[in-house]
């Protein structure tokens, strides 16, 4: 799988606008150009995992978020996804999940 740095880079740009923040900000906060912050944003760069985690702590949210968009803190860690799979389940499977699930969380 191949890592999608122009992704990534406009996750960091939403949400670095949804705090009000200025590539400024982010680029003093890691100690890097604003050049720097702009070509991450854009996608032309390469960021580094060290780097990612400090721009996620600057950012307030997780790497998953800003990688995957999915956060595995929330309720709807992959509620779309499981949702997607058993809505392609016929009845008969369903309640074999069902039933495999309820023994799980008995024994959990």
């Amino acid at each position: 799988m191949a890592v999608d740095f122009k992704l990534i880079g406009k996750r960091i740009q939403e949400k670095r606008k949804e705090l009000k923040k200025t590539q400024e900000d982010l680029a003093e906060y890691l100690d890097v150009s604003v050049g720097y912050v702009s070509n991450m944003e854009r996608g032309t760069t390469k960021i580094s995992l060290t780097t990612l985690v400090n721009i996620s702590d600057f950012l307030g949210c997780d790497v998953s978020d800003l990688v995957s968009k999915v956060s595995t803190n929330g309720n709807g860690y992959l509620s779309e996804e499981l949702g997607a799979l058993i809505n392609s389940l016929s009845n008969q499977e369903k309640h074999i999940l069902l039933s495999l699930l309820q023994t799980y969380k008995k024994i959990s």
